[in-house]
């Protein structure tokens, strides 16, 4: 895809997010690549979560770097909800985004998905796929595979939080995550709303350095695990490494089983009010 920004200060801007916490193995090597993956127009907001002496040498070392736009630190664990909405609420730019700081994204990640975004105005949110390429099913996968703007992308109502571009207009839109909220349940209600999410095709590939199966992996025995259990792990009630290890294969296989619908039932409803509109204007006149 060829780029040709609007302007390339204003039309093209990104801020995106990056929240660190006790993972300075990982953030040594995603921060360096998130804050190289973009030119002037790329904005890295560093969330630390705790005084993590490694964290904050490694967050420190960068301090001055053309990129770094800015650094919070919470003396507590916020965890995700309150970064996310820090720079949502207090970000100017067309596009917000989020990559986390066991994610490695590639150097082009960040340009792909915005020329994507600029070719049709109803993606919402478009993402890496932060899986191994090998769970990648092309035949289970064609029927959620969708075009648009001369885009592919693997369609899906709900995104994960991680290596994503979004419109900054769906904020506008829809507001920030209300207390209850997850990133995933805020996609779903952004495709209730017509827009459009999922993974460009062909894949955009990050390295989730957590997955047991990334080379950088820093579990390897059920005790790292139980000190350093993923969020993710917690929220799905992992106790495991073998039981961390499944779920994260079969995460890819869900997503290429479930549904795309959730966008496409906003056009439909919005045809039915257009009929039903028109019933109602018939019968008055």
């Amino acid at each position: 895809m060829k780029h040709c920004p609007k302007t390339k200060k204003e039309g093209s801007l990104c801020d995106v997010l990056m929240i660190a916490h006790n993972r300075p193995e990982y953030l040594e090597l995603a921060l360096p690549a998130l804050l190289e993956s973009g030119d002037e127009t790329l904005r890295v907001w560093v969330w630390q979560n705790e005084a993590y002496q490694q964290v904050t040498e490694i967050i420190d070392k960068h301090i001055g770097h053309p990129r770094l736009h800015r650094v919070h630190r919470s003396t507590h664990n916020a965890k995700l909800r309150e970064p996310t909405n820090w720079l949502w609420s207090e970000s100017d730019a067309p596009y917000v985004g989020k990559v986390d700081d066991d994610t490695l994204v590639p150097r082009e990640w960040l340009e792909t998905l915005r020329v994507a975004h600029e070719r049709y105005r109803q993606f919402g949110v478009l993402g890496c796929w932060v899986h191994p390429e090998t769970d990648y099913d092309e035949g289970a996968a064609r029927k959620k595979i969708s075009r648009f703007g001369g885009v592919k992308i693997l369609e899906n109502p709900w995104m994960a939080g991680s290596a994503y571009l979004m419109k900054r207009a769906c904020v506008q839109q829809n507001g920030v995550l209300s207390p209850d909220d997850t990133f995933p349940q805020y996609c779903v209600r952004l495709a209730w709303d017509g827009w459009i999410n999922g993974w460009l095709l062909p894949l955009l590939l990050a390295e989730h350095m957590d997955d047991p199966r990334s080379p950088h992996c820093i579990l390897k025995t059920q005790e790292d695990f139980e000190k350093f259990t993923p969020l993710t792990a917690k929220r799905n009630g992992v106790k495991t490494l073998e039981e961390w290890k499944e779920l994260n294969r079969i995460s890819a296989v869900e997503i290429l089983k479930g549904g795309k619908k959730a966008g496409r039932l906003f056009w439909i409803r919005r045809a039915l009010r257009r009929v039903l509109a028109l019933q109602r204007a018939r019968a008055v006149a």
